[in-house]
């Protein structure tokens, strides 16, 4: 498996679905505010209308995509499916294909290996985001984010992980899956992105998850109305504090040249150096 692509470190703070099935929505969608447009072809499309949805979905790709900042991704149905397998046998029969799949119900490495090699046979550079929403891929959650080299996050898809386990869908009985999909993020050196908050009048209760899974190591989370981005994109927004911390580490190692720093009474080590250098990276992107 060959690197396409060396992976970029950019915002993800906020994301939002725009269905597949109404290709009117994708611009709306693009203009909300969020970093990552998700075309949906799967939960959200009725068995009835996958096929139409997938031909609309893939459609918009057709025509070059204007650098505005926006990633974009599809989310195709389970590659165990007939209608994941279509989706697959889709993206590879065009020339435009989507920058980024997403992929749902993923079981095991496996999958993502083999979607790798039949992708770099097509020579499609497509990048690909995992959700880890079954307990099979929460077991296996580190050797999935390391399954291929065009992986770029995990999404931690916590309704159909509270299923799994059999648990409330909340901050503290999914603590441990949570913590499980950040760790396997951190370790293979990609985003790791939170499940969306669906309740939309409670807005300060998604203000006080989203400070959380920042917290815990996650990059970003999901929205389900365009109302949720800015207060999303706010909390995973490095502050002036900490973009200053950053940049005086990041000092103290270069004119240290040392393995370790003392920074305002602080021992600090250098596997911190790329979490600085992250934060720089987003909160540059984000200024631009």
């Amino acid at each position: 498996m060959n690197d396409p692509i060396e992976r970029v470190v950019r915002p993800r703070r906020s994301f939002i679905f725009s269905p597949g099935l109404q290709p009117a929505m994708f611009p709306k969608a693009l203009a909300s505010g969020t970093d990552i447009v998700c075309v949906e072809l799967e939960d959200g499309i009725a068995p009835k209308d996958k096929a139409a949805a997938r031909k609309a979905g893939l459609a918009l790709f057709a025509s070059p995509q204007a650098d505005d900042g926006v990633e974009r991704i599809v989310r195709i149905n389970c590659l165990r499916t007939a209608f994941g397998l279509a989706d697959v046998q889709a993206v590879l029969a065009t020339d435009t294909p989507p920058p980024a799949l997403m992929l749902p119900k993923v079981l095991s490495p496996d999958e993502i290996v083999w979607l790798d090699d039949i992708l770099t046979e097509r020579g499609h550079l497509t990048r690909l985001h995992i959700i880890i929403e079954t307990n099979a891929a929460l077991e296996a959650a580190y050797e999935i984010a390391q399954a291929s080299p065009r992986i770029d996050a995990l999404f931690f898809g916590g309704v159909d992980m509270a299923a799994e386990l059999r648990c409330k869908n909340a901050w503290e009985p999914l603590l441990y899956a949570r913590s499980r999909v950040a760790h396997a993020a951190a370790g293979a050196g990609i985003d790791a992105i939170d499940v969306p908050y669906l309740d939309l009048q409670d807005l300060d209760g998604m203000e006080t998850e989203a400070r959380l899974a920042r917290d815990l190591g996650f990059s970003g989370k999901g929205s389900i109305h365009p109302k949720q981005i800015a207060i999303l994109n706010r909390a995973f927004t490095p502050d002036a504090v900490a973009v200053a911390q950053a940049k005086k580490i990041l000092q103290a190692f270069a004119d240290a040249d040392t393995g370790l720093v003392v920074v305002d009474g602080k021992l600090i080590e250098k596997p911190v150096l790329r979490e600085m250098n992250r934060i720089l990276a987003i909160a540059e992107r984000v200024s631009a």
